[in-house]
């Protein structure tokens, strides 16, 4: 016969699973505490390498400015201290030819204008490293450009000086880009000097400058028909005071070290390609969208 359990059983048996389920709602409250806990020590060992991270951050940014500051004292002395003595010197020779030129032998008159011509090199140097800094620290302001517009503005600039030399010059139809209107002007204005000085033996010169588009990027293009270059010496044409070309072509080696610093700063990058005596192309890209800069 089955056995029916008793009311007093019953009731013991409810007392049991209550006292389980007790049981188990402790450890669930203990198991949420403890999970409590372990997130609030983790968030404030979080909170304080945040904290750390902005304070070397602050210091970070304190030094920048300090070193800023520090730049531009150097340029003030380097734009009047040094380049005092260079007027100096260039001055006392031209009074040295003028007052006593004519009893100079040859040699020593031509020893009289090397001591002229490099202290104007020496001038250009220094003016070179000052625009180099400048863009450096300057702060930008991004913004759409008409890129066709801004190259047909700088080649006119460029063009003036140098009435005499015959040029083929075909600037296509450029994309837009995004950037600092300044630092591109000055990127553009380097990059067609550039191509003008190493054609200068080319009648006529051919300087050709186009667009595409490449992903999130806008590629332009500059193209010549001078000199180029050796691919193997590839990696020196951006390094300031860099020259891959004799003393015939003028310039101090940091107008393509400029422009390299100016592209790099809006995100971008710039490279070229070349072959001895048969021309030189530069590519230099720029965000597609302002939001990239």
């Amino acid at each position: 016969m089955e056995h029916k359990p008793s009311y007093e059983e019953l009731s013991a048996k409810l007392a049991e699973s209550e006292e389980i389920i007790r049981a188990l709602r402790n450890q669930e409250v203990d198991a949420v505490v403890g999970t409590k806990n372990i997130l609030m020590l983790r968030l404030k060992e979080t909170e304080d390498e945040l904290r750390k991270q902005r304070n070397h951050l602050d210091k970070l940014v304190s030094e920048l400015a300090a070193a800023n500051k520090e730049l531009e004292s150097f340029s003030y002395s380097v734009s009047h201290d040094l380049k005092a003595p260079l007027r100096a010197i260039d001055g006392y020779s031209r009074m040295f030819l003028k007052k006593y030129g004519s009893a100079l032998d040859e040699d020593a008159a031509r020893l009289i204008n090397v001591i002229r011509s490099n202290t104007e090199r020496m001038g250009f140097l220094i003016d070179d490293l000052l625009s180099f800094s400048r863009v450096i620290r300057n702060e930008m302001s991004a913004s759409a450009i008409d890129m066709e517009t801004l190259a047909g503005e700088v080649w006119k600039d460029i063009q003036a000086i140098n009435q005499e030399r015959e040029f083929e010059v075909r600037i296509a139809k450029l994309l837009p880009g995004f950037g600092d209107r300044p630092l591109i002007r000055q990127a553009l204005v380097n990059l067609f000097s550039n191509a003008v000085k190493f054609t200068k033996n080319r009648k006529p010169a051919v300087i050709e400058l186009t667009s595409y588009c490449e992903s999130d990027k806008i590629v332009y293009c500059l193209k010549d028909n001078g000199v180029g270059f050796d691919m193997g010496y590839h990696d020196r044409l951006f390094g300031v005071f860099q020259r891959l070309h004799g003393q015939e072509y003028e310039g101090t080696g940091v107008g393509l070290s400029i422009v390299q610093r100016i592209i790099n700063r809006h995100g971008g990058r710039i490279w070229a390609e070349g072959e001895v005596d048969n021309g030189a192309t530069f590519y230099f890209s720029l965000p597609a969208d302002i939001g990239s800069i």
